[in-house]
């Protein structure tokens, strides 16, 4: 059902949300709950806070702002009024919940043996709404196909945070397993995928299901670490196409490095604005000088919209013209 993630918050701020432009609201991509500064949304790309009559205004100082009651009326919301058994997710400092919505949390770390053992005191919350964007992928996928030997390339699709990775995962995803016709009468057929969803955000899965269409032949590992759950697919579930979103520890690049020698492909993503910033990580340095990876998608969002880039496995511009075709530019999505 279209925005109900609105149950998420407490009642003052669930009804200022409400009081919003259905077009809007429907828009929607974070909401910044901090307890006793303005309540900040953003959509679209563009932040704004939202006053105590559920006006929209650049001015801190006529926000609302969220109480003590209203944070611990959050938290106790999107713990499903059992705190102590998200322990690990306190640990990691976020929570995702059915749906596959992510809310960062902010507040005191209690370390153990030098590292952070949970959070306390959590006064901060950044709800990033997941949604599915059929066909998004659309323009994206004729690059990373091989129509020759009838399989998808070796993907890493990179951008800053909140440009649309997730959501383009999601896409490839239902279109890579689900297979395709044109009105030529010519067909692709659909592959077995297979998604590692470390923080259940591509799937959105609740008790094993996906809440999103990920396509009718995907596996899930849902909440599995990324490196440990590509190894297990491997193993156990022979796809055709591992996906996997923000790699970048070294054993998700042995992981990654096992999966391409067993003739698996990898579609996975990376937070970064060039291909040439992941060559310095030591994780992802060593699949970009072995030539891993043979397409690099950089995606870029700007007030005209989302727009990508295409590079080859020697980072050689493939936009715009036909897949295949070296030249310069980009593309909208």
């Amino acid at each position: 059902m279209a925005n109900d993630w609105l149950h998420l918050f407490p009642e003052k701020v669930r009804m200022l949300l409400k009081s919003l432009p259905l077009q809007l609201l429907s828009a929607v991509e974070e909401i910044r709950v901090r307890e006793g500064r303005p309540l900040e949304i953003n959509y679209s790309g563009k932040y704004h806070f939202l006053s105590a009559d559920g006006r929209l205004t650049q001015k801190p100082e006529e926000a609302y702002r969220p109480d003590r009651e209203d944070s611990h009326r959050l938290l106790d919301l999107i713990s499903n009024h059992s705190l102590y058994t998200m322990e690990e997710e306190l640990r990691k400092g976020f929570i995702t919940i059915p749906g596959g919505h992510r809310i960062g949390l902010a507040g005191r770390t209690v370390l153990s043996g030098g590292g952070v053992e949970h959070l306390r005191d959590i006064t901060g919350f950044n709800v990033r709404i997941a949604r599915e964007v059929p066909g998004v992928a659309d323009s994206v996928l004729p690059y990373l196909l091989d129509k020759g030997r009838l399989r998808v390339l070796h993907t890493l699709i990179l951008s800053p945070p909140q440009h649309g990775k997730t959501t383009l995962l999601r896409d490839l995803a239902r279109q890579i397993s689900g297979g395709s016709q044109n009105r030529q009468g010519g067909s692709r057929q659909g592959l077995k995928v297979g998604i590692v969803d470390e923080r259940s955000e591509i799937a959105g899965s609740r008790r094993g299901i996906p809440a999103f269409d990920v396509g009718p032949r995907t596996d899930i590992l849902d909440g599995c670490p990324k490196a440990e759950g590509m190894m297990m697919m491997i193993r156990s579930l022979s796809p055709d196409v591992i996906i996997a979103d923000e790699i970048g520890r070294p054993e998700d690049a042995d992981a990654v490095t096992e999966a391409l020698h067993a003739g698996i492909t990898v579609v996975a993503s990376a937070h970064g604005k060039e291909v040439a910033e992941l060559a310095r990580r030591p994780g992802l340095g060593s699949l970009l000088e072995h030539r891993m990876f043979e397409r690099y998608v950089i995606l870029h969002r700007s007030e005209a919209g989302l727009s990508f880039r295409v590079l080859d496995s020697q980072k050689r511009a493939l936009l715009p013209g036909a897949p295949g075709e070296r030249t310069g530019g980009e593309r909208h999505a």
